[in-house]
């Protein structure tokens, strides 16, 4: 059964960093793009980054470019989001998704997806 697992999030304060990872079982992660989504409190679900199977193509939202680093072990079949000088407009949950194609930003363009960890950004 494909599963994806995320874990890593958390309460940290404006500023600060978490790496969030994003864990496959189930089926071999390096046939997958992987996605991370988020969706805020009232807001739809938006991308924040894709990688490529091979993790050598990668795109972020504008909104996290310079601050998010997504990074992937296929040997692992995990990966990762990094996440440095978070704001408070990052609050969110999280999630990874998998497709078999391209990087998206259109979720419906994603069939697997994980259940989501809580990132907290605040004083």
């Amino acid at each position: 059964q494909l599963q994806l697992v995320e874990s890593g999030g958390g309460l940290v304060q404006p500023g600060g960093s978490l790496r969030l990872s994003c864990a496959a079982s189930g089926f071999t992660l390096d046939y997958y793009v992987i996605g991370w989504f988020r969706q805020a409190p009232g807001k739809e679900r938006e991308g924040v980054s894709c990688s490529s199977r091979s993790g050598g193509s990668t795109n972020y939202a504008d909104s996290v470019k310079g601050r998010f680093t997504i990074s992937r072990d296929n040997a692992r079949n995990t990966v990762y989001l990094q996440m440095n000088s978070l704001k408070p407009e990052d609050t969110a949950v999280y999630y990874c998704a998998a497709n078999l194609y391209y990087c998206s930003d259109y979720v419906h363009n994603y069939p697997y997806w994980g259940q989501g960890t809580q990132v907290t950004v605040s004083s």
